[in-house]
This record gives C-alpha cells, structure tokens and sequence, in this order.
C-alpha cells in the first residue's frame, strides 16, 4: 500500500506572523526603573552632601559669644571681623556695629591696650545679644 502525500487540505491556513510587543515593555519598563533609581540615589546624595551643610552666620556667632575679653586687642580684632557679618541684618545692627567699632577703634593699631572699659564691655554684651542666626 503506497501513501499519497498530495492531499489537498482546505481548513489549514498558512502561518501569519503575530506582533509581540513584550520586549518593547521590557524595555520601557527597565528604563523607567532605571530613571526612578538615579533619580532617588541624586536625591540621596544631595541630602547627604548637604545634611552638615556650613553655615557661617552661625559659626561667626558662636564665635562671637565665646570670645575670651580679657586680651582687648585680639578680642577687638575679632569683634570687627566676626561681627561685620550681621552689620547688614537691620538699620539698627548697623548703628549699633557703628557704634560699637568707633569704642574699639582705642583698642586697636597700638603694641600695649588696656583692657575694655565697663561701658565699651557694655556695648559688646549688647552687639552679642542682637545677633540672630
């Protein structure tokens, strides 16, 4: 008994290629991902550089308020300096700052001072407690 392969069949229908877009999905949901990661590791990083970030305002007045007075030439030196920071915070930091620099100005340029009068201690008490940070 021979076969014969050339049957005629009517219901098989050739093969139609069927788009498959789950490796676009793939792809676009791996660079979502990747985007949402760096974005958080910047974010991470931004917050850690500036988590101790320097603040000189503050420096400057903690430097201001531990001043030691007793050396009147070192300590007039550093009240002009540290001092002419906040000299522009207001209208009356700046005369006051005035004020307070003209009273120094005896305590400074010269090899031997003596050491601060109860009115210029005074003054620097007062500069001290205006000061915000």
């Amino acid at each position: 008994m021979q076969q014969h392969y050339n049957i005629k069949l009517h219901d098989i229908k050739p093969i139609v290629e069927v788009e498959e877009y789950s490796f676009y999905y793939l792809i676009g949901f791996s660079i979502l991902i990747v985007l949402l990661i760096s974005g958080l590791v910047y974010l991470f990083i931004k917050w850690y550089k500036n988590r101790k970030k320097y603040n000189q305002r503050e420096e400057y007045s903690k430097i201001l308020k531990s001043l030691d007075l007793k050396d009147a030439k070192k300590s007039a030196y550093a009240i002009t300096f540290y001092g002419a920071l906040f000299k522009d915070d207001s209208p009356r930091h700046t005369e006051m700052f005035k004020n307070l620099t003209e009273r120094l100005e005896a305590y400074k340029y010269k090899k031997n001072v003596q050491k601060f009068d109860k009115e210029t201690l005074g003054y620097i008490e007062l500069y001290k407690g205006m000061l915000d940070v």
